[in-house]
């Protein structure tokens, strides 16, 4: 995880403040600059509640969302590779709660209502949801590797119709927009058999607007299908997808079956496993990014509290001294939109930065616009000073700590079980193909290639680069890609190639042929024999 741990040498600002850690900087940046503003133009009432120390504390949250039986539940125990307290599985919806699960000396279940009033868990602030929400709401705590880095949130599995989000007795877009301000990842669930997004989905979706950086999809059970069937189910997820999240670029999907049985069709068995290490490794590099992420997502919130200052303050200097308040307030509420206007051209405010027209209309309703606090430009101007300069310090903090002590990845339960060995990624394909043999690898196919090599007019055994490059531009890969495989085989530098270097030069080229990638330096089980400094009996190639 990324390093919380104090250094000999903090980050100092212009101010004389001293941070140990990126940690720290951010609280204090946040309690003495930004929740000053936020307090006084009722930030806390309109958009987020104020953060704690262990928001800024906690380890980096994942947070799955999906219809039901989209296997949401079975994906955090293939992870874990074990059961978590309070886990329940089964084609029917069967997680009706949020479950927190995280790491614990002790297996066992702390109910919503305990996990509010804990100051060590940044979930105080879900107390505002009320019993209704707080009954199904539990942390699930383990003694596990994967969670001594990260935190998941399994959410209950969403149904179509309004009787289920009637039902439910909270405001379940409003918990999930809470979520998603807070966790460093955002997980979609799809099962393949289940491309539908229904209301409730599509609003859960919405919830996340401004989190776009951190949503990932997962089409899970994709093993379910063929491969003809898998292209139109991706299309269709895509076109699905392209209607509720209304960003110019393409979320990122990732298609796999994650769960520990066996493959019911196996013809796209390398595709999925290249598709769970991607996964893999976005998550494992989540304890690495989790300070900037902290840092991205204050600066979110100090863009946004400065602008919700300038509508409270608009709105409070529009208002008359005496008569006419309720009229005067309707119409305000009316020209709310232009009031926009008027403020981003003043400010200079991208549109993008102010909250939704719609949302901010209903909530000011409730609201006497004359016990508004005026503009007080001195908080501005703090909450401008630090994002102009000390956030900047802390940016340079965090290359310090990393450079210091590179944080730790996720390890442990399902990152541990194809890492090494024999089962791990690529193992025995492509440029590592022949690693654990005795006899080099090239040899097998080398009698086809010196039938070659020798209709290039060879001279005292080897060829000229000329000779050697009409041969090679056959295989039609671009020059870049040929000059870096002639400068792995030409292993003695002389400009020329021998018949092993040819042949070594050819099998280059087939690997990239077949669509893996070259390496930088040549692996040693792929030294011609002749080549290697000490060879030995078996290196010798039969005569």
């Amino acid at each position: 995880m990324f390093s919380w741990v104090k250094q000999e040498q903090g980050g100092r600002n212009k101010d004389g403040e001293m941070y140990q850690t990126v940690t720290e900087g951010l609280q204090s940046l946040y309690t003495k600059k930004l929740l000053p503003l936020e307090e006084t133009y009722l930030f806390h009432d309109f958009h987020s509640p104020a953060l704690e120390a262990a928001d800024f504390q906690s380890k980096p949250m994942v947070l799955l969302v999906g219809q039901y039986s989209t296997g949401k539940t079975t994906f955090i125990r293939y992870l874990l590779e074990q059961d978590f307290p309070g886990m329940r599985i089964g084609p029917e919806p069967t997680t009706d709660g949020f479950i927190a699960v995280m790491h614990g000396e002790n297996e066992g279940v702390v109910p919503g209502n305990a996990l509010v009033v804990d100051p060590k868990k940044p979930f105080r602030k879900l107390n505002a949801f009320g019993n209704s929400f707080l009954n199904r709401f539990i942390c699930s705590q383990m003694p596990n590797q994967v969670l001594q880095s990260i935190s998941i949130i399994d959410t209950p599995g969403i149904l179509s119709g309004e009787k289920q989000r009637i039902s439910r007795g909270y405001d379940f877009a409003e918990v999930l927009r809470w979520f998603g301000e807070r966790v460093d990842r955002i997980i979609l669930l799809f099962d393949a058999h289940k491309l539908d997004i229904s209301d409730e989905f599509s609003e859960a979706i919405k919830a996340f607007k401004g989190q776009d950086d951190k949503i990932r999809v997962v089409l899970n059970k994709a093993d379910q299908v063929d491969t003809q069937q898998l292209m139109r189910v991706y299309g269709a997820l895509m076109w699905s997808l392209g209607k509720v999240i209304n960003t110019p670029e393409v979320v990122r999907v990732y298609l796999g079956s994650f769960w520990a049985k066996p493959l019911q069709n196996t013809e796209n068995r390398r595709l999925f496993e290249a598709e769970s290490q991607d996964l893999f490794r976005d998550i494992q590099s989540l304890p690495r990014n989790a300070a900037l992420r902290k840092l991205n997502d204050l600066i979110k919130r100090a863009r946004l509290a400065k602008v919700h200052a300038y509508i409270i303050s608009y709105l409070k200097k529009e208002m008359p001294s005496l008569f006419g308040r309720e009229k005067k307030k309707e119409e305000l509420i009316m020209r709310l939109p232009e009031i926009y206007t008027t403020l981003q051209r003043e400010h200079h405010i991208s549109p993008g930065d102010f909250p939704n027209v719609a949302k901010m209309q209903d909530m000011l309703q409730h609201y006497d616009f004359s016990k508004f606090p005026s503009l007080k430009m001195k908080l501005i101007e703090s909450v401008d000073k630090m994002l102009a300069t000390k956030i900047a310090v802390l940016m340079a903090m965090i290359r310090e700590e990393e450079s210091k002590q590179p944080p730790a990845m996720v390890s442990g339960g399902a990152f541990e079980g194809s890492q090494d060995g024999p089962f791990g990624q690529g193992y025995g394909e492509g440029i590592s193909a022949g690693a654990d043999t005795e006899d080099w690898i090239v040899s097998r196919d080398k009698h086809r290639y010196d039938e070659i090599f020798y209709t290039l007019m060879p001279v005292n055994g080897k060829i000229t680069g000329v000779n050697a490059k009409k041969e090679m531009m056959n295989s039609r890969l671009p020059n870049t890609v040929l000059g870096k495989i002639w400068k792995l085989a030409d292993c003695d530098r002389d400009g020329m190639l021998d018949d092993e270097e040819f042949a070594l030069a050819q099998h280059l080229i087939k690997i990239k042929l077949e669509g893996y990638e070259l390496p930088t330096e040549l692996p040693d089980h792929l030294v011609p024999p002749a080549h290697r400094k000490n060879p030995t009996k078996s290196d010798k190639l039969p005569a």
